[in-house]
């Protein structure tokens, strides 16, 4: 958990920088005087006060698992996961590999939302334009629209059935409580369907390979290990990473 909460605030620092640099504009990060003592509580309020940062401590342990659950990363890492699997490399690539792609794969992908979370809201809140609510509302609209374009409405009715709350009439007003969740259902079945689709030329490989090796009588050699090359061969001749890359990044553009 920590090392990801580590990947996380990387990911949010390039992003805040990149962004800044796009404008011209120079982003200064101020840094933050923190201290942590334990002593007995002098008044009601610093009771109260030592219980919200117990709260907010606890809460963003959570909160790179929600970030990356309201993103892209779900879809990229899950579809990469099938390519390694459906080339029976074991762990080439390895899993650090996979998953930095995923993450840059990520902030290329969620550039635009975070672009225009940073134009609309963070910025305006910073210089005292907007007030803490207006921020949030503001912000929580690109999400939402990015969010909703990959989610079924069939997963959305299922979790507003499971609720018992009746579905708003406007899709801007869903609350995170029930898209989160159909976000990520449509995003793990869209991922499985581009698994399918990526296992299927190599399944053949392996069934050939197999057929051929019985009918020669090598029952002790494993197909798996001859049908290795051929598979790589093909993966490089039909340039699959760039294929696979390609159709994972235009599946977000509806």
């Amino acid at each position: 958990m920590k090392r990801r909460a580590c990947i996380l605030i990387f990911i949010i620092a390039v992003i805040i920088i990149s962004t800044s640099a796009a404008y011209g504009e120079t982003f200064e990060i101020p840094i933050p005087k923190i201290g942590i003592d334990v002593g007995e509580a002098e008044t009601p309020e610093d009771y109260v006060n030592g219980i919200k940062i117990l709260v907010l401590l606890t809460v963003l342990t959570l909160v790179p698992s929600i970030l990356m659950l309201m993103t892209s990363f779900t879809r990229i890492v899950i579809v990469l996961s099938f390519m390694r699997n459906a080339l029976n490399t074991q762990q080439a690539p390895p899993n650090q590999v996979l998953l930095g792609l995923a993450i840059f794969l990520t902030i290329f992908i969620m550039r635009p939302v975070y672009t225009d979370v940073m134009v609309n809201a963070i910025n305006p809140y910073l210089a005292g334009e907007i007030t803490q609510e207006e921020a949030i509302d503001t912000g929580s609209v690109p999400i939402k629209t990015f969010m909703l374009s990959q989610t079924r409405e069939k997963d959305l009715a299922l979790f507003y059935d499971l609720s018992e709350e009746q579905p708003p009439t406007e899709r801007m007003d869903t609350p995170f409580t029930v898209l989160i969740p159909a976000f990520v259902i449509s995003e793990l079945k869209t991922a499985f369907q581009m698994g399918f689709m990526i296992f299927m030329p190599f399944i053949i490989i392996d069934l050939v390979v197999a057929s051929i090796l019985m009918a020669m009588g090598m029952f002790m050699l494993p197909p798996v290990m001859i049908s290795l090359p051929f598979k790589l061969l093909l993966f490089v001749m039909v340039d699959g990473w760039y294929l696979l890359v390609k159709s994972l990044v235009e599946s977000f553009v509806r």
